[in-house]
């Protein structure tokens, strides 16, 4: 990949995540239709795909690759030198360098966020503790120890022969947000963390939290229609280039699946959508799989019958972490919490009794089916 890449399990996601469909079929990188423009890159271990509607016929690549290559500075794991890197290493004390002065500056002018030292790594710290909260604790981003003893992190990706429980039970003293606590230096951010080995992993809030910021970008622009598409999480806005909804296709949770088999057919009305799934990214040992989704309150992979979720909501940041969650969660408490919050839609694909694929979903995903 020609960007430093974010998370690596992340590039399964090209695979179960949702795939535009329509849209995209008849448009070329870099040329217009009816003054639409699509850009297209790599970034976070995938691909990244805009496109919008410019009268003025702008060509925004340069900004949105040199945003997103900003973005992973701060949050990769795979970056060496990134924020989050050093944070890893760090033993307890580490200096975020951000200003809370330039920082509350930037959320009334969201133009000047840039200049603002890590602003990424802090906006994904802030979203990962409310999701946390949120979930009770299913989401966890201090997971990044056990990620990478499973053989889905940033280290060496290597299947787990024989599980050993007394080391899964010593990477769990790491586990825990409470383990990172934040603390104010003369107006600058300090983190402390309660044990060296204490590290974090954005990969649940790194995708969605992107796509916000190249959106929220296209709109300083005065850009209104627009579908940004980063591994198959979307946000949309307006319509598309024959004047009606942008749509993506719910792709079916099965490993043999083809990239262009569809489940079911969504229109997004100015919503965003992101997808978690256990059927494609796994390792499998002696006749038993076991996926990335790991499980932050026990270490262990994730067994159940629920094979995808999709999360709809007006942002992508905040699906992306509760599809992640959704999925530790397992099928009856996901729905069950999904159910009962604000602005939030869910479609829940899962296996029953005779293997046979079952959907359950929110009442608000009826009426975005496309039939």
């Amino acid at each position: 990949m020609a960007l430093p890449l974010l998370f690596c399990r992340m590039i399964q996601r090209l695979y179960f995540a949702l795939l535009l469909v329509g849209f995209f079929a008849s448009c070329q990188n870099d040329k217009t239709t009816h003054e639409y423009r699509t850009v297209e890159g790599k970034t976070m271990g995938t691909y990244f795909k805009v496109t919008y509607q410019d009268s003025l016929n702008r060509d925004f690549f340069k900004a949105i690759d040199s945003m997103l290559v900003q973005i992973n500075h701060e949050i990769s794991t795979y970056e060496p030198n990134s924020t989050i890197s050093q944070f890893n290493k760090s033993a307890t004390s580490f200096e975020l360098g951000m200003d809370f002065r330039a920082y509350s500056l930037c959320l009334a002018n969201p133009s000047q966020c840039g200049k603002v030292r890590n602003y990424h790594f802090y906006k994904n710290l802030v979203a990962a503790r409310v999701a946390n909260q949120q979930t009770n604790h299913a989401f966890d981003p201090t997971v990044m120890p056990l990620v990478n003893y499973w053989g889905f992190g940033y280290t060496p990706q290597k299947a787990v022969e024989k599980v050993d429980s007394l080391k899964v039970d010593s990477l769990m003293q790491f586990v825990g947000f409470e383990k990172v606590a934040q603390a104010d230096s003369n107006g600058f951010v300090v983190l402390n963390k309660t044990l060296p080995g204490v590290q974090l992993d954005f990969g649940g809030t790194g995708q969605g939290y992107a796509i916000d910021a190249i959106a929220i970008f296209l709109e300083l622009q005065g850009i209104k229609n627009y579908l940004v598409d980063i591994g198959g999480e979307s946000r949309a806005r307006g319509k598309n280039h024959k004047g009606e909804w942008w749509t993506i296709g719910v792709n079916t949770p099965k490993p043999e699946a083809g990239l262009t088999e569809f489940t079911k057919v969504i229109k997004l009305e100015n919503k965003s959508v992101s997808t978690s799934g256990n059927y494609r990214n796994f390792h499998e040992v002696n006749g038993s799989k076991y996926s990335h989704i790991i499980d932050p309150r026990t270490g262990y992979p994730r067994q159940s019958n629920l094979l995808s979720v999709s999360v709809f909501a007006e942002n992508c940041l905040e699906p992306d972490a509760l599809a992640t969650s959704f999925m530790v969660l397992g099928l009856d408490k996901a729905y069950e919490l999904a159910s009962q919050m604000k602005g939030i839609e869910a479609m829940f694909i899962y296996s029953d009794e005779k293997g046979n694929l079952q959907i359950k979903q929110t009442p608000g995903v009826a009426k975005m089916l496309v039939e």
